[in-house]
């Protein structure tokens, strides 16, 4: 062969190396974006269910709430009056993202609030009052245009605030306690129809046990909730090991006042199973003067790709080696510097499964920082040991919660949040269930606990190990709701409440 033959050919193999390289992620995607369903059907007429897709259970009624406030308090009173003629339990839905049936009353009434929605800011911008049915991603423009942002609140902003305070949720702010910290007072709606304020000097008792209560004391009607100054912040990255990863978050967050939000992402591949992480931290700097001031509040660029790239890892190890990959490029994607509140507002649903035939399922756990390593070994043990489809493992920082009754972060601790995909059948989700067990069992053995949201699948026994106050926590529920009127399918299971017929 010719010294110009041989030079051709490595010409052609130069040339063609970027289309090799393009053309793998690039035919990956495409098949992901060909079996990329449409959003997943309503639930059939006369039927409720969550996001799992798998807490389907007949309902007598789904009642939307009127968006106006007298008459929202007249239909939920007529509404609790009819209840109790006809004995039925009312369960309060929103965005219905938890998913072991805690918005639904099997046989009962479902509460929608989503339509109740209005909020106003005080004089100084401190404090915004806010319909339970509001979600996030309205009310973050709301704050924004008024230098403003929230103060707690989940990742997503796809959620409304009744549910969040319900739940009690918690994200990527540093060095907060979860969202019931920030909540100056609600008003609630109870069981005898009687509209009561709650506070922590006002109702005392009651406002620890409806914040993160699941909607067993009653109805929360608005909150008032602390905010804070929206802000520019500047992104740094590490890569760690993951059994390293206490240690280099503190090194990077211990003393640092300007870091505002941080959150580490762990590898999933099958490769290195859990054995690396990406931390990520957002610290606070100069925003330009006015007029540029911050920039305007959009969503983060190219959602979907991003979804594409999340749900090409579903059951794909090259699609999770993608995403590994390409974490940092796609974070970056669209510039290095972010106003809080442009990095709150992203919808879940650039992200969920729309997939008929499977689900998306989180679990989440909390442990002490000093226990992270250890249990980390464990669920890289137990995940593959049943087979289990991990597509996402977030960590996160989460103060000591001193202010609910059913509390789960009774320490500082780490969250870990784990998304699992597997198939809507019984024998799936049962197969899932003996894995949680054991997860759970890992984190209790760690000094930690798990996450009450999710899909009910631990025992009797774990949930009291878990939540020692958990029969105190339903005594006090019977106290002020005797008739037991407001009930789920959560409290059913563990609580001991009626399954009404």
């Amino acid at each position: 062969m010719t010294a110009r033959r041989i030079l051709r050919w490595v010409l052609v193999v130069v040339a063609a190396l970027p289309l090799v390289a393009i053309g793998r992620p690039a035919l990956h995607l495409w098949r992901v974006a060909r079996g990329d369903h449409v959003a997943p059907a309503a639930p059939a007429p006369g039927t409720a269910d969550d996001v799992s897709r798998m807490s389907t259970a007949a309902v007598a009624e789904v009642v939307p709430v009127p968006a106006e406030s007298a008459a929202a308090e007249r239909v939920l009173a007529e509404l609790l009056a009819r209840a109790r003629r006809e004995r039925l339990g009312v369960a309060i839905a929103g965005a219905r993202h938890s998913m072991g049936g805690h918005t639904i009353a099997p046989r009962g009434i479902v509460l929608d609030m989503r339509p109740y929605a209005g909020m106003a800011l005080n004089a100084d911008g401190t404090v915004l009052t806010v319909g339970a049915g509001a979600r996030w991603t309205a009310i973050l423009p709301f704050l924004d245009a008024r230098g403003r942002s929230v103060a707690v609140m989940q990742s997503f902003s796809s959620f409304t605030v009744g549910g969040t305070l319900s739940v009690n949720a918690h994200g990527q702010q540093f060095g907060r306690p979860p969202v019931a910290s920030t909540v100056r007072a609600i008003r609630l709606l109870r069981a005898d129809g009687s509209i009561i304020r709650c506070s922590p000097t006002e109702n005392a008792e009651l406002f620890r046990l409806v914040l993160g209560g699941y909607g067993l004391f009653g109805v929360i009607l608005d909150a008032e909730l602390e905010t804070v100054p929206n802000e520019l912040y500047r992104r740094e990255e590490r890569r760690v090991r993951a059994d390293a990863f206490a240690a280099a978050f503190d090194s990077l967050t211990r003393d640092s006042p300007d870091v505002a939000l941080a959150y580490g992402r762990v590898r999933v591949t099958r490769r290195r199973f859990l054995q690396d992480a990406i931390i990520t931290v957002m610290r606070r700097v100069a925003a330009p003067p006015p007029p540029a001031g911050l920039p305007a509040l959009e969503p983060l660029p190219s959602p979907r790709l991003r979804r594409l790239v999340f749900r090409g890892s579903a059951g794909n190890d090259y699609g999770k080696r993608l995403r590994w990959n390409a974490e940092r490029w796609l974070t970056r994607f669209g510039g290095s510097t972010f106003s809080r509140n442009r990095l709150l507002h992203i919808g879940v649903e650039d992200y969920e499964s729309h997939a008929p035939d499977s689900t998306d399922v989180l679990q989440e756990y909390f442990v002490p920082p000093d226990s992270l390593a250890r249990f980390l070994a464990r669920v890289r043990d137990i995940v593959p040991r049943h087979g289990a489809d991990l597509i996402n493992l977030t960590i996160r920082d989460v103060r000591r919660d001193t202010i609910t009754f059913l509390a789960f972060a009774r320490g500082d601790v780490f969250a870990l949040v784990l998304d699992f995909v597997h198939a809507r059948t019984a024998a799936a989700d049962s197969a899932i269930a003996a894995m949680t067990r054991e997860l759970i069992d890992a984190a209790l053995a760690a000094g930690g606990t798990y996450y009450l949201p999710y899909r009910l699948q631990a025992t009797d026994e774990q949930l009291r190990r878990a939540y020692p106050m958990a029969d105190e926590f339903f005594r006090l529920k019977r106290r002020y709701d005797p008739e037991e009127r407001f009930t789920n399918m959560f409290y059913v299971r563990y609580g001991g409440g009626r399954a009404r017929r």
